[in-house]
């Protein structure tokens, strides 16, 4: 699932950003956590997309 800049994941992890038909934009790679919104895309109608989960123990 991919996030608009300011939403709010559902889940913590690596996101990329990607173009609006889903494309690479860049080797970038941030932190999301969970219920905290994600930062501004270099371009308007970019979004961030999950490369990988957060994996916690318990």
């Amino acid at each position: 699932m991919a996030y608009k800049p300011g939403e709010r994941p559902n889940d913590s992890g690596q996101y990329k950003e990607v173009g609006p038909r889903g494309g690479k934009v860049s080797n970038t790679e941030i932190t999301g956590i969970q219920n905290k919104p994600l930062p501004p895309t270099s371009k308007p109608g970019n979004k961030w997309e999950m490369v990988d989960k957060t994996k916690h123990k318990r």
